[in-house]
């Protein structure tokens, strides 16, 4: 019988009926591909556990078809590091990805390296799990490490891997509450092992949409596909969710008129409803009256490595690669484009901002949607170009979030679904323009694309499609913008 794996007994902590469904009816729980941004994470994980196993030199990689025998054969020649070591016993198996050997101890130091920035609970589940396994198989344990990447850190020059990366010993923690967690890895064993198909709801009924397992609809077929669980921020409030779950309510036609509810969630319940929109003509007319000319509409898209690429930059921080923008000179005038499209293995920061103040006037306002985004890349932009602090500071006060209109529920619409993501707004407003028909359809799609170019493994003739890909989704989201602020200028009499 298949054992059970350290992904499996993580998964098992989250949602027992997920990770079972992976188990034993894998054609359920890979029904669904990966979306791009679950791909570009498994990616990551990768990138970063090769720049971590920098620290280690010497170290002996496990490859072949049988890892586990190739991992024996390692630790009875006392291979001093071996990466990606093999184990399994009690019908259990996990990867260790550094484990290094102490001759004078004759005990192993366990090293697991992470892509995050911080450390979260289910870090010290993962390396107690691979503890604990390493000790069934008979090895002497001795500390054991978690290795994440820095937060602080700014690359300059060549990366010492000693300050990229935080390490953090775990063999305490892990120690304070072995008992529990042999007793939880015992638990998820015989429950993943057994025979008998899990049956009732899954524990993702009581968290909000975005956080539902990969198999929710399969073991919650009574949950409609939109429902409570899609209540703007519902998955906040944990309690409120599960006062509607527990009594059984779970489409919005059902929520009682007394429940306590956010005005957001109240608007959603009500346009759901009656089907008919609400629109606060006034408020719109007031907040794009607000507005000066020439009005300038804006979208960045970025490249965020989890190892920085360039001088100034930490991991994560975003790589303006490119934007979209369409200028409104005066009232009645056609929407003009600018563009900019980085696709050189260079930083593209001081080409991106001498295109920006060409483009961009020096008054006028600044749309965006989602302005917390953009206005934090000018803010890195000006760290790594001080004497630009003034100018992004004075761009930054222009902007106006598109997004706000819907945001403080000025129009909302049933089709909305209790999103203000351009992507459910445009649709409605703008029905005429669709991201559907385009190759690339998101931001995450758009960032992996620019590392494609980077990667310099497409020959010509393809990377002049991706950059024309990038330029028609990025250049859609500037113009979509202008065409929902045409729209309301209609709705609301502007």
């Amino acid at each position: 019988m298949t054992p059970v794996s350290k992904t499996l007994y993580i998964l098992w902590r989250a949602c027992p009926n997920n990770a079972w469904l992976r188990l034993h009816k894998p054609e359920i729980y890979f029904a669904k591909p990966p979306s791009e941004y679950d791909q570009s994470i498994l990616d990551v994980g990768v990138d970063v556990e090769l720049a971590g196993r920098r620290l280690f030199e010497g170290g002996t990689l496990v490859v072949g078809e049988s890892p586990a025998a190739k991992t024996c054969e390692l630790l009875g020649q006392q291979t001093p590091i071996v990466f990606q070591a093999a184990f399994e016993h009690d019908q259990l198996s996990a990867f260790v990805d550094v484990l290094r050997y102490d001759r004078s101890t004759c005990k192993y130091a366990v090293f697991e390296i992470k892509a995050s920035t911080k450390s979260n609970p289910e870090h010290l589940y993962d390396v107690a799990f691979q503890v604990s396994l390493l000790r069934r198989c008979g090895l002497k344990v001795g500390r054991a490490y978690l290795l994440h990447l820095n937060a602080n850190f700014r690359r300059n020059g060549p990366i010492p891997v000693e300050q990229l990366f935080e390490t953090i010993d775990l063999t305490d923690q892990i120690a304070q509450r072995a008992d529990e967690i042999e007793r939880e890895i015992e638990s998820a064993r015989d429950y993943l092992l057994g025979a008998t198909e899990p049956k009732g709801p899954c524990p993702c009924i009581y968290k909000g949409r975005a956080n539902h397992c990969t198999t929710f609809g399969y073991s919650n077929p009574a949950i409609p596909p939109y429902g409570v669980h899609d209540l703007a921020h519902i998955g906040s409030s944990p309690k409120k969710l599960k006062e509607l779950v527990d009594a059984g309510i779970f489409s919005l036609t059902d929520v009682p008129s007394g429940f306590p509810l956010t005005p957001a969630q109240k608007a959603q319940i009500q346009v759901h409803r009656n089907g008919e929109p609400i629109i606060q003509e006034r408020a719109i007319a007031r907040d794009l009256g607000e507005l000066a000319f020439p009005l300038h509409f804006i979208d960045y898209e970025t490249f965020a490595p989890p190892v920085p690429l360039f001088d100034g930059y930490g991991p994560y921080e975003p790589i303006p690669l490119e934007y979209s923008l369409h200028v409104i000179g005066a009232p009645g005038e056609e929407p003009a484009n600018r563009k900019f499209l980085h696709t050189e293995v260079t930083d593209p920061t001081e080409a991106f901002v001498r295109s920006l103040t060409e483009h961009v006037a020096p008054f006028g306002s600044v749309l965006v949607w989602n302005k917390s985004f953009e206005s934090s890349v000018n803010d890195l932009i000006a760290r790594r170009l001080p004497q630009l602090r003034d100018y992004f500071a004075e761009f930054n006060d222009r902007m106006y979030d598109l997004k706000d209109i819907f945001a403080k529920q000025y129009f909302v619409d049933r089709h909305f679904r209790g999103s203000t993501s351009i992507k459910s707004v445009l649709p409605v407003l703008a029905p005429h323009l669709s991201y559907k028909n385009l190759a690339i359809q998101d931001g995450t799609a758009a960032s992996n694309a620019w590392g494609e170019l980077l990667s310099n493994a497409l020959t010509g003739a393809e990377a002049r499609i991706l950059r024309n890909q990038l330029a028609e989704y990025c250049a859609l989201d500037s113009y979509g913008m202008v065409a929902i602020w045409s729209a309301l200028g209609k709705v609301s009499g502007g």
